[in-house]
Parts: structure tokens; sequence; C-alpha cells
């Protein structure tokens, strides 16, 4: 399935992927291909993308909407930050502009860890 992530500053993630995690508005959920139709409002957390070749694309992000339909999902959201990189140095700057991201956008302590341990997690 065809995944797009736009923002007001343009794209930051466009192409296939086999599995889509979202941060719900009413919690996690997953997304395969065929998938039934649907629109809601995103929290802020992180998209875990997960390819064909079954490499993960993680995305912290703030608040916005995803529409899903069977072939394709798209991503509108206010900001965000791909955390990958080249190397382990660039991937390390990546998660902190991340976790800066979130903190400013999240009010909750708890939350917060909750998401910054995702993040660690699927880096590793």
């Amino acid at each position: 399935m065809k995944v797009e992530i736009v923002t007001p500053l343009g794209k930051v993630y466009e192409g296939e992927v086999k599995e889509a995690y979202f941060p719900g508005i009413e919690g996690e959920f997953g997304v395969l291909d065929n998938h039934a139709p649907l629109v809601t409002s995103l929290h802020p957390g992180i998209i875990t993308l997960i390819k064909p070749d079954g490499k993960k694309e993680i995305i912290a992000i703030d608040k916005g909407y995803v529409e899903v339909a069977p072939d394709h999902t798209n991503v509108l959201i206010s900001s965000a930050v791909p955390v990958t990189g080249p190397d382990e140095s660039e991937i390390a700057k990546k998660m902190e502009e991340a976790k800066k991201l979130l903190k400013e956008a999240i009010s909750s302590d708890a939350l917060y860890a909750d998401v910054e341990a995702k993040i660690e997690s699927a880096i590793r």
C-alpha cells in the first residue's frame, strides 16, 4: 500500500509499505493493504512504517489526520521528524529532534515517557 505523509512544509514520506501504525485519538491502530476506508484524528506520537523489505521507518509527529483507503493512506500533520539517518550520530540527532517535538506537543509526562520509550525501542 502507498503511504504519503505531508506537513505544511512539504512531504515527509512517500512510498510503499506493508504495514503502518498510527497514534490514533482513541489509541494506536494498524493499517494493512485493503483496509476498510477510515478518516480519524491523530495524537502526538510516532508513526511506524514497515517497508516491504521488513525495515522500519519511524516518524515522530504532532497532531494531525489520517485518511485510509484500501490501496493508499494519506497523513496530514502539523509537524514531523523522521528518525532516520545514514549513521548512528545522525540517528541520535534526529531522535533528539523528535523528543523535543513530542515534549512540546504532549502535556502529560506519563504519555511523553511512553512515547519516548516507543521511539527508543523502535530504533533498536
